[in-house]
Formats: structure tokens, sequence, C-alpha cells
């Protein structure tokens, strides 16, 4: 392990313009738990389709109540070092932007500036309208919720109000994708941490940057399909890698 802790400081040390690419595993050693895996929230209550959100009041209060039984998680969890260390690169300028599956916000709370973050999945820290985008605070979605059984629609236009995450069935957010491709094909280092590599769109940034003349490295605890196209691939724990590699660097 330490030559490849070793081998991935050189690779940050060549690099001039580096791109992390995180998903879930990041965010497990926060304590927040996986959804995808067996075992996970999703083996336990799957997520409600888009489609049903919009035709059915009562798969949009289901779908609500889940997210404030999710709410004492939410507020619970911290960054942690794999994040900070996330942030460290991006504030010694090695790394331009943080391309996310995850709608934690985490990796704005470790330090990265919101510009420097692309969330492909959306972020569940907020809700939206649907129709007019209007942003609704989840604290005033959920008294309303609990005095009325049903979240509220917008006070400013009537419309559905939504967490502003990405469901199943729902058309990904077209600014962030474009900010991701632009960051991909610009990069010369692409680091993936923590995602199986198993979930598109999102999983071709990786694949697209490595076509295009990037290194591609891979941190995560399991095997990817990735890994045979990888120049360095490392079966480890984020948080404890990446502090050896800051202080590598």
């Amino acid at each position: 392990m330490d030559d490849g802790i070793a081998a991935l400081a050189d690779l940050i040390r060549a690099s001039r313009r580096a791109v992390v690419f995180t998903g879930a595993g990041i965010s497990t050693e926060s304590g927040i738990p996986d959804f995808r895996s067996p075992g996970g929230i999703w083996t336990r209550m799957m997520p409600v389709d888009f489609q049903d959100y919009l035709a059915d009041p009562e798969a949009r209060r289901v779908s609500w109540q889940r997210r404030f039984e999710m709410e004492d998680t939410w507020n619970a969890v911290r960054p942690n070092a794999g994040h900070d260390a996330v942030a460290e690169l991006v504030a010694r300028g090695r790394v331009s932007h943080v391309i996310t599956q995850n709608i934690d916000a985490l990796h704005q709370q470790s330090g990265v500036p919101d510009d420097r973050v692309i969330e492909l999945h959306g972020n569940t820290r907020h809700a939206r309208c649907l129709d007019c985008g209007a942003r609704v605070e989840i604290p005033d979605i959920r008294a309303h919720f609990q005095a009325h059984g049903i979240a509220p629609d917008c006070a400013a236009c009537g419309g559905i109000v939504k967490t502003a995450t990405i469901s199943f069935g729902q058309p990904m957010p077209e600014a962030e994708m474009r900010r991701a491709q632009a960051a991909t094909l610009a990069c010369d280092l692409m680091l993936v941490l923590g995602s199986s590599l198993a979930v598109y769109p999102a999983a071709a940034f990786p694949l697209a940057a490595k076509r295009n003349g990037a290194v591609l490295a891979i941190v995560n605890r399991d095997e990817t399909p990735q890994d045979r196209h990888a120049d360095l691939v490392l079966n480890a724990e984020i948080g404890p890698t990446l502090q050896s590699v800051i202080d590598a660097l």
C-alpha cells in the first residue's frame, strides 16, 4: 500500500489540472448508509419513481416521509478525512473540480467552494419547485408536513415541490452535465474516489477523461468495472489513503 500511496502522490504531483470524481464510498466513511449495496437503504425502501411522484399525491407523501426519516442522519454527519483531503487538494490548486454522485453536500461543508463542486445527482439539503425552480428549505416543508400530512406546493407559483435530488426517471441536470463534461475534457488526471462506476450516465465521465488522454486513478474499497482501464487502482479506505497521499506531496 505504501507503494500505491507513493504512486498516487506522484500522479497528483505531475498533474496540472486534476478532477476528482466521488461516489457513495467517500461518504459511508462519514456514517451515511450505502443505498445500493445488499442490506442498504434501497433493499428496505425503494425510492419513488419520478413519474409516480408527479402523478400521485400519495407517492409524494411517501417520498417526503422517507426523506424526513433520514433527517437525523443528514444533520449528524460531518465531512471525514477523505473530504478534508479533497478540499486540501482543491485549496492547493491541484484539483480544478469535484464531480460527485453524492447528494449530501459534504464536499461543500469540508471547504470546497460551491463553484468547484458539480452535483450530478442533486442535493438533498434543500428542495426546489419543479415548475419555477424556486428554492424551498427542508425545515419549512417539514413543519407544513407535520401540520397537514402533505408537503406544501410552491408559494411562488403553486407548482410541485421536490427535494433537489435526481430521482429514477428524472432527467439529469443539463447545466451540471455540461460543466462535468467540460471539466472532464480539460483534465489530465481523473481521480475516482469511492464510486462503483456502475451508475450511468455519471460513470461515463472517468472513461471519457481516459479516452481524452488523461490518467485515470481509482481508489475504492471494491473492484469496479473500469479498473482494467485505469493507470492505478488502490482497493483501500479513502480517508486514510488520501491523508497519506497529502502527507507525501
